[in-house]
C-alpha cells in the first residue's frame, strides 16, 4: 500500500502544481509540448509491459466480443449521462458554436467515457492486485474502453469538422494495428529489457506525434493522430514470451521481477502519475485555459453531479460476468474503471481546439481533476472488496 500512497501523492502534487505554476511563471508552449510528449512515452512504456503480460486465447472470439460489448456499454453510459446533463442543465440559454448545443454536448461529454489505462494499471499493480481475476478482467475492459472512445471520436470529429482524409487514415491505421496484433501474437523476437522497451516507447510516441504534425490541417486543426495506447499495447502482445516469464513486471507492481526492471517500472509509474496531474489545464489566473462562469458553490454542485453520473455509468460491468465471479469482484471491476486521466483530458482538449468553450467544458475539466484526486480512494475500495472476497473464500474452504 505504500506504493499506492506514493503514486496518489505524486498525482495530487502534479495536479496542485498544474494550477500554481501558471500563476507564478510564464510557461513557454514548448515546455507544455515536451511534458505531453514525455507523458505519452511513459504511457507507451506501461502499455507495452501490459501487452507483454496479456494472455489472449484466439479461439475465444465470442468471449472477447462480449468483453468489448461490456466495455463499450460502460463507456457509453457515462457519455450519454454527462452529455444529456450538459445539454439539458448547462446549455439552455448558453452561447453555443455553429454546430449547436447538442453536438457540443456530445463531444464534450465524451470525456467521461474513457478509463485512464495508464493510471489504472499502475495503481492496481501497486496495490498488489495484478494476479486477481478483477485485474485481468479490468485490463481487457479498460483497453477496449479506450479503443471504443478513439473510434467514436472519429464520427464526432466528422460532425464538427466535416469528413477529412486524415480521419480515414486513422481508421485504416487502427484496423491495420489490430489485424497485425492478432496475426503476429507472440511471434516476434525482439529484445525486451527495459532500455529497449523505453526505446520502443519513444519511437512509437515520436511516430504518432510526427504523423500528426505532418498531416495536421492548419484550418480545421484536424490531423491523423493514433493514440500511443493501442500500438504500444499491441507491440507488447506480439513479443515472444521471455524465457523467464516472472521477470515481466507491470510498472508499479509489488511482486518483484528483476530488480532493475522493478525499479524502472516504479520510476515510470511515478513519473507518469505526476505528469498526468500536471497536464490539467489552469483554471485560475490570467493564463487560465478554462474559466469559471458561475459561482463557486454552483460550479461545485455541477462538478459533483457530473462526477457521480460519469462513475455511475461505469457500474454496468458489475451486473455482467455472473458465472465468472462474485458480486464483490464484479463491483471491484466497475470501480476500477472509475479513474480518468490522459485520454479524457485529450477529448476536452479537442473540444477547445474546435473553439468550444463555456461552463460545460470547465466543469468537465474540474470533474476530471476530482476523479484524479479520488483515484487512490477508488483503488483502496477495490482492494478492500477483493480482500473481503478472499476472506470469504478462505472461510468457505475451512468450513468444507
Amino acid at each position: 500500500m505504500k506504493r499506492v500512497i506514493l503514486l496518489s501523492a505524486l498525482l495530487l502534487a502534479g495536479l496542485v502544481l498544474s494550477q500554481v505554476l501558471p500563476l507564478l511563471l510564464s510557461i513557454p508552449v514548448w515546455v507544455s509540448e515536451l511534458r505531453e510528449f514525455i507523458t505519452m512515452v511513459l504511457l507507451a512504456y506501461i502499455m507495452i509491459e501490459v501487452g507483454r503480460e496479456f494472455e489472449i486465447n484466439l479461439k475465444k472470439k465470442r468471449e472477447y466480443g462480449w468483453d468489448y460489448f461490456v466495455a463499450a456499454t460502460a463507456a457509453a453510459f457515462p457519455w450519454i449521462f454527462c452529455s444529456l446533463y450538459f445539454y439539458w442543465i448547462l446549455m439552455p440559454g448558453a452561447e453555443a458554436s455553429e454546430k449547436g448545443p447538442l453536438v457540443e454536448s456530445l463531444l464534450v461529454g465524451r470525456f467521461a467515457a474513457p478509463t485512464s489505462a495508464g493510471v489504472l494499471f499502475s495503481m492496481l499493480a501497486a496495490a498488489g492486485l495484478a494476479s486477481t481475476w478483477a485485474f485481468k478482467k479490468t485490463r481487457i475492459l479498460a483497453i477496449f474502453d479506450d479503443l471504443d472512445t478513439v473510434l467514436l471520436m472519429i464520427p464526432l470529429k466528422v460532425i464538427i469538422a466535416g469528413f477529412v482524409w486524415q480521419l480515414g487514415v486513422d481508421l485504416v491505421a487502427i484496423a491495420f494495428i489490430l489485424i497485425a496484433g492478432v496475426k503476429l501474437y507472440r511471434k516476434v523476437s525482439l529484445p525486451t529489457s527495459w532500455p529497449w522497451v523505453l526505446l520502443y516507447s519513444f519511437s512509437i510516441t515520436a511516430m504518432s506525434e510526427g504523423i500528426y504534425f505532418l498531416t495536421k490541417d492548419p484550418v480545421t486543426t484536424v490531423g491523423s493522430h493514433i493514440e500511443v495506447l493501442l500500438p504500444a499495447f499491441v507491440l507488447g502482445c506480439i513479443f515472444k514470451p521471455s524465457e523467464s516469464k516472472e521477470e515481466i513486471t507491470t510498472p508499479g507492481e509489488d511482486t518483484p521481477g528483476s530488480s532493475d526492471e522493478e525499479t524502472v517500472g516504479l520510476i515510470v509509474s511515478s513519473a507518469f502519475m505526476f505528469l498526468v496531474g500536471l497536464s490539467m489545464p489552469a483554471a485560475f489566473g490570467e493564463r487560465r485555459l478554462v474559466a469559471l462562469e458561475m459561482g463557486v458553490l454552483e460550479t461545485l454542485f455541477h462538478v459533483v453531479m457530473i462526477t457521480l453520473l460519469a462513475n455511475i455509468g461505469k457500474l454496468f460491468a458489475a451486473f455482467c460476468y455472473r458465472k465468472e465471479a462474485t458480486f464483490k469482484e464484479r463491483l471491484a471491476v466497475s470501480i476500477s474503471l472509475f479513474p480518468r486521466g490522459e485520454v479524457g483530458a485529450g477529448v476536452l482538449a479537442v473540444s477547445l481546439s474546435y473553439g468550444i468553450t463555456g461552463a460545460h467544458v470547465t466543469i468537465g475539466f474540474l470533474s476530471l481533476a476530482l476523479n484524479l484526486i479520488l483515484t487512490g480512494v477508488f483503488i483502496l475500495i477495490v482492494k478492500k472488496l477483493l480482500e473481503q472476497k478472499n476472506i470469504e473464500k478462505r472461510f468457505e474452504q475451512t468450513v468444507t
